[in-house]
């Protein structure tokens, strides 16, 4: 398993391009005409991102041994 920093500096990034997704799928929004297809393409870029921070989030979450 990947250190504590490194699983932070990951989360960082993904956090960052996950931001960055948002802008721009909302500008794509409001400038017509909409693509479509890259507006999807996009919103499915970032629940990609959105799960891998979540596993980021729970590998960061220790062991806890019952």
């Amino acid at each position: 398993m990947e250190d504590i920093f490194e699983l932070e500096e990951k989360l960082a990034v993904l956090q960052e391009e996950h931001k960055a997704l948002d802008l721009l799928i909302e500008e794509l929004r409001n400038k017509p005409p909409v693509n479509f297809l890259e507006l999807k393409r996009l919103q499915k870029k970032k629940l990609g991102i959105k799960d891998q921070i979540q596993q980021i989030k729970s590998d960061m979450i220790p062991d806890i041994i019952a």
